[in-house]
């Protein structure tokens, strides 16, 4: 079974290139799924869920920035609470996607978008790991046209992300996921054509397996 991760800077087109080697190589995407999975194991709703999900991008940053505080739960110096029946520590909701990842990843195989993939998948054999990343100023522009606001407002999109995606990794795995030793490709996908960079990541995953 193949196992791609995918470690995506926001703008890079992480969530289409994914889904797309994910079809190319006839195995799941896994993406939004473990957070809902995790949400039902758990009790708690899928909003609850997110705002622990490294791309729920008014979660992780908000409350490692002292934006958003509630009682019961310090996580990173912020006091943190999920509604519901139970209290939900952050790393009780890692711990948790991670058993989710590898199960995935030993009975199916899978592309997974973020969540730590490449650290936590890392010794999984014949696993590829992938970045993508561009300057920021060109993820800005990407992202401005893709979404039809403005660049202003994408800066904004870009900077939220990155600093809640770097902090979850930081936190829970005390790694820096620009780091390209995590990984065995790293495409900047705003100047590669999305479909080439398709087309290395599945050539790549196949020459692995």
């Amino acid at each position: 079974m193949r196992v791609v991760t995918i470690s995506a800077t926001y703008g890079t087109a992480g969530s289409v290139i994914g889904p797309a080697v994910a079809e190319r190589l006839g195995v799941p995407f896994v993406d939004r799924a473990i957070p809902s999975a995790v949400a039902e194991e758990l009790g708690c709703t899928l909003e609850e869920a997110l705002a622990h999900d490294d791309r729920a991008e008014h979660g992780l940053g908000r409350l490692l920035s002292g934006t958003m505080r509630l009682p019961t739960v310090t996580f990173g110096g912020v006091d943190m609470y999920v509604p519901g029946a139970m209290p939900l520590a952050p790393e009780e909701f890692v711990r948790r996607t991670e058993k989710l990842l590898k199960e995935s990843a030993r009975n199916q195989g899978g592309v997974f978008l973020g969540r730590g993939g490449a650290l936590v998948l890392a010794d999984v054999p014949g696993a590829l790991h992938v970045r993508l990343d561009a300057p920021v100023r060109r993820r800005v522009l990407q992202t401005a046209a893709y979404s039809e606001i403005s660049e202003r407002q994408a800066r904004k999109v870009i900077d939220d992300n990155d600093r809640a995606r770097t902090a979850y990794v930081r936190h829970f795995y005390r790694a820096d996921p620009a780091d390209p030793s995590h990984y065995h490709l790293v495409i900047d996908s705003t100047t590669i054509p999305a479909p080439v960079c398709v087309d290395l990541i599945t050539s790549a995953a196949e020459a692995l397996n």
